[in-house]
């Protein structure tokens, strides 16, 4: 029998007698601050995280913060493009990452900022792609942040799980959308949040509703929402019901979405402000 089979796994706290848990978490470069993290997230795709990060990003800016972006988001990055970013991010003599600063001063590090093209596939495996976003955390040099999001991709997946285990998160928000599997969407986020003993700070349903420019009323093109039952179930707060509008678009095709002044995000980003700049 070998050594290590004889004493046990020399890894394992329990095995070494020391019950206390590992702490996973990386280390921030010299010199970097980054006061409070929320996790955009969602159990499957196309419901608008990247629109939400963008956006609540955006408001918090606007209050006065100091706030930044961490798009996780590593085979399909969307932040760059919203905010009408391009190129390749810089490196200090220390060759930290430097990240890109959008026209209102809002830091930003993404997959699209350190590939020579743009529009290149990202092809790589789980473990690199979970080692991106710990180095994204880590040997970017991060200024002072008051408030940074991270946009995820969908899921509870390596990067999901990199993201809980090695940055300190404040809380998540779940987006979602109408559909009748709006509670199995809400319900694997949610669990894998208390797996990961990360609070929830909220959710925000996207593609809630339509507004007709004609008659002013509104339509639920996605059938009607069942947030508030699904949420009350949970005892979470509903943060905002997004509508549906062709212009939210269009400042995201233009990369101009900081410009745009999308009202129905100045609630939610007030709440979550109230919540965790005291914390």
């Amino acid at each position: 029998m070998s050594e290590q089979n004889k004493t046990g796994c020399s890894g394992c706290s329990k095995a070494a007698g020391n019950s206390a848990p590992v702490d996973f978490r990386a280390k921030l470069s010299a010199g970097s601050s980054v006061k409070k993290v929320i996790g955009i997230v969602s159990g499957k795709g196309g419901v608008g995280k990247s629109l939400v990060t963008s956006m609540m990003a955006v408001k918090t800016r606007n209050a006065g913060y100091k706030t930044a972006i961490l798009d996780a988001d590593i085979t399909g990055p969307s932040i760059p493009k919203a905010f009408g970013l391009s190129g390749r991010v810089g490196v200090n003599q220390d060759k930290l990452m430097i990240p890109m600063t959008t026209a209102t001063g809002i830091d930003i590090i993404s997959t699209n900022l350190i590939l020579e093209n743009d529009r290149d596939p990202v092809i790589w495996r789980g473990p690199i792609i979970a080692g991106v976003v710990k180095q994204f955390w880590g040997e970017t040099v991060w200024d002072d942040i008051d408030f940074m999001y991270v946009d995820m991709p969908p899921g509870t997946g390596d990067v999901p799980l990199t993201v809980f285990q090695s940055l300190p998160v404040d809380g998540i928000i779940i987006v979602t959308s109408p559909q009748e599997l709006v509670a199995m969407i809400v319900e694997k986020a949610l669990n894998m949040a208390e797996k990961m003993n990360i609070p929830v700070l909220g959710i925000i349903e996207n593609m809630s509703y339509f507004v007709c420019g004609n008659c002013n009323t509104k339509h639920y093109i996605y059938g009607e929402s069942h947030i508030e039952t699904v949420a009350a179930k949970h005892g979470l707060n509903v943060l905002a019901k997004l509508p549906i509008t062709p212009e939210v678009a269009k400042a995201v095709d233009s990369g101009e979405i900081e410009f745009f002044e999308a009202p129905w995000f100045d609630e939610p980003a007030r709440r979550i402000i109230d919540i965790l700049k005291d914390k």
